[in-house]
């Protein structure tokens, strides 16, 4: 294996989760490039980092350039990403910009690696919510196809960004010394509260948050004809783990226990779901922060359906859901030999 050169774009709660997932990972990276808007030097893992300002001269020389944050979203890889690749980079964003486009694979390595085999220079990375639910339905979708997926969404506020989290706990404590709660983040106040959107809302009444997890579970999974209504994406007041309550309808029919079989031979998945454990009889958010695991616990066949399974999922949005995930994609880059310079 190789050394590469490792451009970082965007400094926020992502981008330096990133920087972390890299260095505990031990990602072959003769170098890291730090890019942002403005320079400025920061501390990550007692490690310093020099931040420079992004243009198209930065990319010179960078094997692959990792987009993140809201630095990363609806900006700067519309803005660099051409310049990035057409320098010899391959391009991992974290943003919405193009993970639609029919010619950017849209990957989880667990899920769909092999998406990678005919990139352009151009990968995204799904959504945090997506992430976690794709790692869940994989296995059953190869064992007895899924049809229908009903599931809400419970996200924690660092998907919102660094300011979501400085929010959150400003809020609580105005709430707690009875002092003025002010919202700028978020449209209503989060400190106690659960606000049951995110993004803005199509004509049906469907946030742009809700429509990511309809297509973009069938882009991964290959498959645009099975059913995904999202009941509702909503914030929580929690700091950083997304929960997510899924109901399956399958082709075939599968017992909670086969599902857990299945689950716990598949990477990347832990199951909670021991119910004479009371420390392991589901995970929480808590439980899921800072690790690379996506939980899966409360595992139950619906009561009248045996085609259906209910079940909860939990994973770190920052991790899993972002800046690992990406990493994951370069780590599955290296290994394929896809990087552009090979």
């Amino acid at each position: 294996m190789g050394s590469y050169n490792i451009a970082v774009v965007g400094v926020g709660a992502v981008g330096e989760e990133m920087l972390k997932v890299i260095d505990e990972r031990n990602f072959p990276a003769s170098s890291i490039r730090i890019l942002a808007r403005t320079p400025r030097t920061i501390v990550v893992r007692n490690k310093e980092y020099l931040v420079e300002a992004t243009d198209a001269e930065s990319f010179n020389n960078v094997d692959i350039a990792l987009f993140a944050g809201t630095e990363g979203e609806k900006g700067a890889a519309v803005r660099f990403a051409e310049a990035a690749i057409s320098r010899g980079a391959v391009v991992i964003d974290n943003g919405a910009d193009f993970r639609m486009r029919q010619d950017v694979p849209l990957v989880v390595p667990e899920v769909n690696a092999a998406a990678l085999d005919n990139h352009r220079g151009l990968i995204a990375n799904p959504n945090c919510s997506t992430a976690q639910l794709v790692i869940a339905l994989k296995p059953l979708h190869d064992a007895a196809r899924v049809k229908r997926v009903i599931v809400s969404t419970y996200q924690a506020v660092s998907g919102a960004g660094s300011a979501a989290v400085t929010e959150l706990a400003d809020q609580n404590n105005s709430v707690s010394g009875g002092t003025e709660v002010k919202s700028s983040v978020f449209s209503q106040q989060i400190a106690y509260n659960v606000i049951p959107q995110i993004g803005g809302f199509d004509d049906a009444g469907y946030s742009s948050e809700e429509m990511k997890l309809v297509h973009e579970t069938r882009k991964i999974l290959g498959d645009d004809s099975i059913l995904v209504t999202p009941v509702v994406a909503a914030r929580v007041p929690v700091n950083t783990g997304h929960s997510e309550a899924v109901y399956v309808e399958l082709e075939k029919p599968l017992t909670a226990a086969q599902a857990i079989e299945l689950w716990n031979e598949f990477p990347g998945v832990s199951v909670w779901n021991d119910s004479l454990d009371p420390k392991r009889a589901y995970p929480t958010p808590l439980e899921a922060a800072g690790s690379d695991e996506t939980y899966i616990g409360r595992v139950r066949n619906d009561l009248y359906n045996p085609y259906a399974l209910v079940f909860w999922i939990v994973s770190d949005n920052l991790r899993k859901g972002a800046a690992t995930n990406a990493v994951q994609i370069a780590e599955a880059l290296v290994e394929r030999n896809l990087l552009r310079r090979n």
